[in-house]
């Protein structure tokens, strides 16, 4: 089982975007430091994606530090590292950009996105601590 999804979207390479979800759930503590990753015939079959793409995939996350190879153990998830700001920018970008996209659409004000916003990193935030406990 692979902890995390992606939507295909046309014009971006999938490898970028089943990569791009698997950083958003380490990021976020979905796969935590030390768990196991998927294997590339895992990872290729769960997402359904050629052995290559999923090759790619966990080649790029390996580079990214995200994940590291440990003789005798298998692949998995590196130690956090403290994320510079323009990474963790970058990370929000597409999905930020969407939701102010609805946002607008729905004719939500800022300041009533930024309540919502808050109430759900609260409730996040909530859930999280009871995790660690």
């Amino acid at each position: 089982m692979v902890p995390f999804r992606f939507t295909l979207e046309s014009g971006i390479p999938i490898h970028e975007q089943v990569a791009f979800a698997a950083k958003k759930a380490i990021i976020s503590g979905r796969l935590r430091p030390g768990e196991a990753f998927p294997s590339v015939r895992t990872l290729s079959k769960a997402m359904k994606i050629h052995a290559n793409t999923a090759q790619k995939v966990i080649a790029q996350l390996k580079q990214d530090g995200l994940i590291e190879v440990r003789p005798g153990i298998g692949t998995v998830v590196a130690p956090r590292q403290p994320w510079a700001r323009v990474e963790r920018g970058r990370l929000l970008k597409q999905d930020v950009e969407r939701l102010t996209v609805e946002a607008i659409k729905l004719g939500v004000s800022l300041q009533e996105l930024q309540e919502i916003f808050a109430e759900q990193w609260r409730k996040l935030q909530w859930a999280d601590a009871r995790e660690r406990v």
